[in-house]
């Protein structure tokens, strides 16, 4: 992919968990003359509009988009860029006719992850293809990966933390019902839990609690 930019873009950074965040804006600390990260803290005022909000969907309602159809009619967003592991043709094809811009995978090296983001904010529409299941990109962080969890067991964690049931859970990563107890029992045995209860207990004392100001604060809301 060929840089067109010749000045910086700006980047909103829209999920619910700090260690997330953080992570992702730390991905860019090597492309400021790129990228500017324009909003990391949901509480600091926005002066100006923001060339991309790219929406980080760690643990977050992936079957509903209506979030994501929020930030994409939000008049401060120029674009709106989905930053995901999950690449079900549903979630694709959805999130095509909310009109985003952007529908990236997190396996994406850094440098990749940037170029991408710069021929978004040039006017391309930038999907892509469904990826094989591969790690996260160098320099991603979660809730629980310093404890040994995998980035999909972190997200199941932190779903179960939420108070979503295994059917739920299911429902929300597109995977199977039987998939899912196996990475419950994987968490279980990483933890130490023998109970769901002592999971979201550990998941709340160890960062998998969700802070919705951030994207609360994409639509409309403090």
């Amino acid at each position: 992919m060929t840089t067109t930019s010749t000045t910086p873009f700006t980047v909103a950074l829209v999920d619910d968990y700090d260690i997330v965040l953080t992570g992702l804006a730390h991905m860019f600390d090597h492309y400021r003359d790129r990228v500017v990260v324009a909003e990391i803290d949901a509480n600091a005022a926005l002066a100006d509009d923001i060339d991309i909000v790219l929406y980080d969907s760690f643990a977050q309602p992936e079957s509903d988009h209506h979030e994501i159809g929020e930030l994409v009619t939000n008049p401060k967003a120029r674009r709106v860029v989905v930053y995901t592991w999950n690449f079900h043709p549903e979630l694709v094809a959805s999130a095509r006719r909310l009109g985003v811009h952007g529908y990236l995978s997190k396996a994406l090296p850094a440098r990749d992850l940037v170029d991408a983001l710069e021929a978004v904010h040039s006017g391309a529409t930038v999907f892509n293809d469904a990826p094989r299941r591969a790690a996260s990109s160098v320099g991603l962080d979660w809730p629980g990966r310093r404890e040994g969890f995998t980035d999909r067991e972190s997200e199941i964690l932190a779903l179960i933390t939420q108070g979503k049931s295994n059917q739920e859970v299911a429902a929300l990563t597109y995977l199977s019902p039987n998939t899912v107890k196996s990475y419950i029992r994987s968490i279980y045995r990483k933890i130490g839990a023998g109970s769901r209860t002592q999971a979201v207990l550990w998941g709340v004392a160890h960062g998998f609690t969700p802070d919705h100001r951030r994207i609360d604060h994409w639509l409309g809301g403090p």
